[in-house]
């Protein structure tokens, strides 16, 4: 989501801020976990809204963003150097003047709650269920982009048993693959063990991106979790395709089950890989742009947990499907620029007096793109089903 950041009245920009979103995700699974945000108050008001600030001198928007979650909120985690998007409000300024501003918000997947931090005693800070952040926030810009990180009508609706057959009968669409859908209890729970699989790359990326931000006490539980993770991705994959043999009926073509199946299992093989290659080198200082990368994985595996429950009724959520499959290329793009900048840090720091550093170095950034790459997979084939069937 991006709203136009046009010139004001006496033909300068508005000022430009940034702000962080802080989430977690409660529950066991993907299709009953709930997304709750992070606000704080406000210094002057008192109103909730989400840690936010300028971007300080030499600074990136992002990191900018991840020092405001700290100061304000006291949270640390993978934050996604993307932003989700862009809202616009007024600021009042110490003079009385109401001056427009437009804030970047960049979301960051909490890791770590502080018991103390810098402005504890100056603002509240509070979870909410990500519809109760729709409704205290102010600015209706920044309601709309809450609204477009994970539709609460989406998350509610899978959450109740037989709703999405009832969806479908309901809407009154009598094409084929609504029939199947609604047969599809009986002949193979393909949806749920997508889910089933989703969530295991979600857990597997929040521990990869605690891997690059960890010291060396605690690297080796984060590559173990990841190593467990990948085992149970794999065991559901090999579910997905005994049950794609012994099913007569499929919600989609069988080709295009195992295609996305696989492509979901390649990303978690991929954060295995990288593990592996951290551990055998043993490297326990990571580069900006490393965790960079990690947080933008983190953020696709968000909006991949997000798409796969729509895939439950193609025909009302085609929409949505292809606004998340659109965000998972574009940020790939940005991976990529990423990537190409650590290699070049790499290369310009230890590529003459290092050379073993580098190339380890490499491989790491190689791994961590094939990441993104296997996403990138991933929504391709989401179009493709969305194509086919909606």
């Amino acid at each position: 989501m991006r709203y136009d950041i046009g010139l004001t009245l006496t033909g300068s920009r508005p000022i430009r801020q940034i702000a962080a979103l802080p989430y977690r995700l409660d529950g066991e699974s993907v299709d009953t976990a709930v997304v709750r945000v992070l606000l704080v108050t406000s210094r002057g008001t008192r109103r909730w809204v989400m840690p936010k600030g300028n971007i300080g001198p030499g600074m990136s928007p992002h990191d900018a963003a991840a020092q405001e979650a700290q100061e304000e909120a006291g949270v640390i985690g993978a934050l996604c150097p993307i932003p989700l998007g862009t809202y616009r409000y007024r600021k009042r300024r110490s003079s009385g003047a109401s001056l427009m501003a437009d804030v970047e918000v960049f979301p960051l997947a909490v890791t770590q709650e502080l018991t103390a931090w810098k402005e504890q005693d100056e603002r509240e800070r509070r979870w909410f269920a990500l519809a109760e952040a729709v409704e205290v926030v102010h600015e209706p810009d920044l309601r709309d982009l809450l609204r477009s990180f994970a539709p609460t009508e989406f998350k509610a609706a899978l959450r109740r048993p037989g709703a999405a057959r009832s969806a479908q009968q309901g809407s009154g669409l009598g094409s084929m693959f609504g029939w199947f859908q609604r047969l599809l209890p009986r002949t193979g729970n393909f949806f749920e063990l997508f889910e089933a699989h989703v969530a295991t790359v979600q857990a597997g990326a929040e521990a990869t991106a605690r891997l690059l931000s960890s010291d060396g006490a605690t690297a080796r539980e984060h590559i173990r979790e990841i190593v467990e993770r990948e085992h149970d991705a794999d065991n559901i994959t090999r579910e997905v395709l005994t049950t794609v043999r012994k099913t007569f009926l499929t919600p989609f073509d069988r080709g295009a089950i195992t295609a996305l199946i696989g492509a979901l299992d390649d990303t978690i093989d991929e954060m295995h890989a990288a593990a592996s290659a951290i551990d055998l080198y043993d490297v326990r200082d990571f580069a900006p742009e490393m965790r960079d990368m990690a947080a933008i994985i983190v953020d696709a595996a968000r909006l991949a947990g997000e798409a796969m429950p729509l895939l439950r009724d193609i025909g009302r959520n085609g929409d949505r499907l292809h606004e998340l499959t659109e965000r998972l290329i574009r940020i790939e793009g940005h991976a990529d620029e990423i990537h190409a900048a650590g290699l070049r840090r790499s290369l310009q720091q230890h590529g003459h007096s290092d050379t073993l550093r580098f190339v380890v170095e490499r491989e790491i950034y190689k791994h961590l793109e094939r990441i993104v790459d296997a996403f990138e997979d991933v929504a391709d084939q989401i179009d493709g089903i969305v194509i086919d069937h909606a």
